[in-house]
């Protein structure tokens, strides 16, 4: 059985979330969301319903800070907070994705204290950029994934840096792609089950 981890950074958004979770239902797939716990604090109903719906919820940053502007307290600071405001949303949080994959000196020493396991990927398609089209980014998608493959895509990148707008093209893609996927015999699995049964 081919496998693929579709995973999604930088929410969850109030627009954007909700309608890739409307996705993922109507395809009967399972996906990992990378959240910024201030964006979790801010929809917890989200949360709740990645929950309900059997996703995997895991750590993408506080606040989405670049990680070579921060220190060893911010960094600290960032974990701490980020895995209290998620445990109190009963979110067990065992996966970790730095926010544009950037590590300073100490995010080692955080993920190890915390017991998490960082997560980066292998397929990055650009969804956040202008210039882009649903079919263009179902292609590259096509193009590059492989069996075992982590598929990185975006569900609130507005307030990171992202093109205005940019996620409803990521939305559309998915729509293209992933019955096009299942057709050549790909079955989504989340972060943990991928790590779990490697």
């Amino acid at each position: 059985m081919k496998r693929l981890v579709l995973t999604f950074d930088d929410g969850p958004d109030p627009i954007y979330t909700r309608k890739i979770l409307d996705i993922l239902k109507d395809e009967n797939i399972k996906a990992s969301f990378f959240v910024v716990a201030k964006n979790a604090l801010q929809y917890p109903e989200l949360i709740e319903r990645m929950k309900n719906e059997g996703h995997c919820i895991a750590l993408h940053s506080l606040e989405h800070r670049h990680a070579f502007l921060c220190g060893y307290g911010y960094t600290k600071y960032d974990f701490s907070k980020s895995l209290e405001i998620l445990d109190n949303m009963d979110c067990n949080i065992r996966y970790y994705r730095p926010p544009w994959g950037v590590r300073n000196i100490f995010t080692r020493i955080f993920v190890k204290r915390h017991n998490l396991q960082m997560v980066l990927w292998d397929v990055m398609v650009g969804d956040w950029k202008a210039g882009n089209t649903p079919e263009i980014l179902a292609n590259k998608i096509e193009k590059k994934i492989f069996d075992g493959a982590i598929i990185c895509l975006h569900d609130g990148c507005e307030k990171y840096g992202g093109v205005k707008g940019s996620p409803f093209n990521t939305i559309d893609a998915l729509k293209i792609a992933i019955p096009k996927l299942k057709e050549e015999g790909y079955n989504f699995v989340t972060v943990e089950e991928f790590l779990n049964h490697a």
